[in-house]
């Protein structure tokens, strides 16, 4: 049975894929520099913003921007085509990814920002490096480049602190917020990318929830909306609540 397709909402989403069984995909210095260059060459193919991204050792982290149904295209010539030249290029055979790419959509600016932090602060965390901008395969570096890259010059970084290097360094050495990466954190298990038959309209969700004053009824309501195949990103969106609020709903409506 093929695979259903994903729902794709426009917006900033957080892209990860590891190898298969956790081995290394990036062997040497030239397999990172090809990834990146497939990397920004499909980004300007598909019109993907790519504003962060981290190569680890066995795995990936990207934070992309997406108008229209791009992101499965993207991420499908992106992985497969590395995959073809890793295989090639080590003479083996078989999976190099240990499945589907999982994204994440980011739901609002306290998560984007702690999600950059996150992504450029990865290398420190596996104690590859001391400061972000050491690790030679990240943007974080780039952008303290005397010249953003083409593939990096529409970023939230580059647009929000232009040349301004010191700042930008200021905020790539940034301490995350452990409050707020762990409600991010738990919040990202409850929007990755559903797999579903077509993709709600949030206008009908809005119409669904109009009129409704009483708390009970709500989340009568939210439980339905949900076991209807509505994601619980978009019920918090529309209800101008956060998604661990409308998770701890569900859960309690499905115990009962």
């Amino acid at each position: 049975m093929p695979r259903k397709p994903r729902i794709e909402l426009d917006g900033y989403y957080h892209v990860l894929n590891r190898g298969v069984e956790r081995r290394r995909v990036f062997l040497e210095k030239e397999d990172y520099e090809r990834f990146e260059e497939m990397m920004c060459f499909y980004a300007r193919s598909f019109g993907i913003t790519l504003h962060n991204y981290c190569l680890m050792p066995n795995h990936y982290h990207l934070l992309i921007e997406i108008s229209g149904q791009t992101l499965s295209r993207y991420m499908r010539q992106l992985n497969m085509n590395y995959a073809i030249y890793f295989n090639k290029k080590y003479k083996r055979t078989g999976h190099l990814w240990q499945g589907r790419f999982k994204s994440w959509y980011v739901t609002d600016e306290a998560y984007l920002y702690t999600l950059i932090l996150y992504i450029e602060q990865n290398p420190l965390k596996a104690g590859l490096v001391k400061r972000p901008e050491e690790y030679p395969y990240s943007s974080s570096n780039i952008f303290l480049d005397d010249k953003i890259s083409e593939c990096l010059q529409k970023a939230w970084i580059v647009r929000n602190f232009q040349d301004d290097k010191e700042s930008i360094r200021a905020l790539l050495n940034s301490p995350i917020d452990t409050d707020q990466l762990s409600e991010m954190k738990k919040a990202s298990s409850l929007v990755e990318a559903p797999i579903v038959d077509r993709k709600p309209k949030i206008q009908e969700l809005e119409k669904v929830f109009k009129g409704i004053a009483d708390t009970p009824r709500r989340n009568r309501v939210i439980f339905e909306a949900y076991e209807k195949g509505y994601s619980q990103h978009m019920i918090a969106k529309v209800l101008g609540l956060n998604q661990a609020t409308i998770q701890r709903i569900i859960k309690r409506m499905k115990s009962r």
